[in-house]
């Protein structure tokens, strides 16, 4: 029984949610036809417009309002300090799935760039160690297998790019938070 409950429970804040949507445009409605009624000079209207553009980006400003969320999720506070605060934060701003959404493919996309680098780096030291190099260009040979055969300076600085590039892949794909 305690799950009909809440789902009415939840059908009714739907409900609410919605009235309170229809109360907003049809006090809207009541303004367009006050304002279309009235003879009021060009500063007030200006000035109207001003407010209501005010009222409108205070309301739009997701970006913002998702990174101050992500601040507050990450804080060290007490969880119920910061559910009360992201109440707070939710009951004063607008927040729309668009925004959201917006986010996480500039998110995705910079993850894929990310790991499209880490690649290059890891493709790039194996291409340095296998192709062969100029003997000017392979500096000093540090430890000799045979007397023309070894690992050169040049081979530990593609083995650092190497593990540069797979650093980058790893990092970029595991969600660590910042």
């Amino acid at each position: 029984m305690p799950d009909k409950n809440k789902l009415t429970a939840d059908l009714q804040r739907f409900e609410q949610l919605n009235a309170k949507d229809e109360q907003l445009i049809q006090k809207l409605d009541e303004f367009m036809l006050l304002l279309e009624k009235s003879e009021i000079d060009s500063e007030n209207i200006k000035g109207m417009k001003i407010r209501v553009n005010k009222a409108l980006d205070q309301k739009l400003r997701g970006g913002e309002l998702i990174q101050e969320i992500k601040h507050l999720s990450l804080s060290g506070m007490e969880k119920m300090d910061q559910l009360d605060q992201l109440e707070q934060i939710l009951n004063t701003n607008y927040l729309d799935s668009r925004q959201v959404s917006k986010n996480k493919i500039s998110d995705g996309l910079g993850k894929i760039v990310r790991v499209l680098i880490g690649f290059l780096f890891i493709t790039l030291g194996f291409a340095m160690i296998i192709m062969p190099a100029p003997p000017y260009f392979e500096m000093f040979t540090i430890f000799h297998f045979t007397p023309d055969d070894g690992v050169t300076l040049m081979d530990l600085i593609s083995l650092i790019i190497i593990a540069m590039g797979t650093f980058i892949v790893i990092r970029s794909l595991l969600n660590q938070k910042k």
